[in-house]
This record gives structure tokens, sequence and C-alpha cells, in this order.
């Protein structure tokens, strides 16, 4: 994909997304029915949940797997693709972490507590960040780009485990109440603002990480161009 090919549908996703998120607010809101139980907190379901979608599964599946057939292939897009990845899923993974504590101080009575999934989903907000450390402290930049992907490659082992945390665990964050055996127990009007906020978030992410991707292209060549006019 070309420059400016790539620069318009960045564009495009983005404005998408941002026009779902706007359908979103407006079904949390206005539409969407309130949650017997826990009652107007159980809103922000709709803006946890999409922004865990993003930031642990699909950001962190992109960064270890280009990160993997970096390793492998040695292919610079590939690394380009990773951090772009990372980035984005930085920003959504604080997004989890921010919004599971305002949920949490309603519905257990505290900001935190030490239960399973909230502190593997904190350890891997710390590998995120140690992804970027990585990149940035290590004495050559092929050597830290290296070390990166296989950070992310580990990093993805946290993955089944925050999602079966709250199965094999003894936990306080609610079970699975979509990707059950049983099919999801979420009423219809539920379940359609979930998929709008799952569907904006998505489009978001992906809008972000090819701007960021473009960014970071055009910032290595930049840097080729300098150092081949220094020679």
């Amino acid at each position: 994909m070309d420059t400016a090919k790539m620069r318009w549908s960045a564009l495009i996703l983005s404005v998408l997304g941002v026009l779902g998120m706007g359908l979103l607010l407006w079904e949390v809101f206005y539409w969407v029915p309130t949650e017997r139980t826990m009652g107007v907190v159980q809103r922000i379901f709709y803006v946890h949940v999409p922004s865990a979608w993003v930031g642990i599964y699909m950001a962190l599946g992109i960064v270890a797997l280009a990160s993997a057939f970096y390793l492998w292939l040695g292919d610079e897009r590939l690394d380009m693709a990773a951090v772009s990845a990372a980035e984005g899923g930085m920003v959504f993974l604080t997004a989890v972490l921010i919004t599971g504590p305002l949920w949490a101080r309603i519905a257990w009575g505290t900001w935190w507590t030490w239960e399973p999934r909230l502190t593997l989903t904190l350890l891997l907000w710390f590998v995120f960040l140690g992804y970027f450390m990585v990149r940035g402290s290590t004495q050559g930049v092929e050597r830290g780009r290296k070390f990166s992907a296989v950070l992310a490659i580990v990093a993805a082992l946290d993955l089944p485990l925050i999602h079966l945390s709250v199965v094999w665990f003894r936990s306080l964050h609610p079970q699975p109440v979509v990707l059950k055996p049983s099919g999801p127990t979420l009423a219809p009007e539920m379940r359609a603002t979930l998929m709008t906020g799952l569907g904006a978030f998505t489009l978001l992410f992906l809008g972000l990480f090819l701007f960021r991707y473009g960014l970071e292209k055009a910032r290595r060549t930049l840097e080729m161009r300098r150092a081949e006019a220094a020679r």
C-alpha cells in the first residue's frame, strides 16, 4: 500500500471509528436499559470491554505475530507494524486500567484489589512499557528491535492467562457473558451496544495503527537519507 492510500485508509477508518463512538455514547446514555444488579455503573462495561478487546487481544496479537515474523524474516516493515500496534495497544490498555477501577469502586467498594485478572492485566501494561524501554535503551538499533520482539512474544503468553483467569482461579471479576459455551447472556439491546463499542474501537485502533505506521515509515526513510547524505 502506497503512502497516499495508507493515509486515506487511516483517515476513513478513524472517521468511522469516531462516528461509531458517537453512536456508542448515544446508545449508552439514551437507549440501552439499565442493568438490574449494578445499576448505572454497569454502563462502563460498554467502554471497558471494547478497550480490553483492542488493547489486550487485538493489539497484543498483532505485536506478537509481527515480532515473531520479524525475527524469522528480518523484514523491517514487520517491526514497524509491531511498534505501531504496541503504541495503540498501550493507549487502549491504559483505558482498561482506568475504567476498571472506576467500575470496581462502585461494584466492589474499592478502587483496586489484587485479584487474578486485574493483576495479570496490570502486568501486561508493564510489559508493554518494558517493550518501549528495551527499544530505547538497548545499545544498537537492530539489537533493541530484536530484544523487544522477543519480549512481545513472551508477553503473548499472558493473553490466555488473562482470558481464563476468571475460570481457573477464584476471582471477583465477573464471569464471561459473551464468549461462553452456553452462549451470550446479555439482553439484545446490551449485546447490540457492546457490538457497537467493539466495532467503533476496532476501527479507531486500525485507523491510528495506519497513521502510526505511516509516521514510522517516514521517520525511518528520513533517517536513512540523512545517513546516506552524511557518508
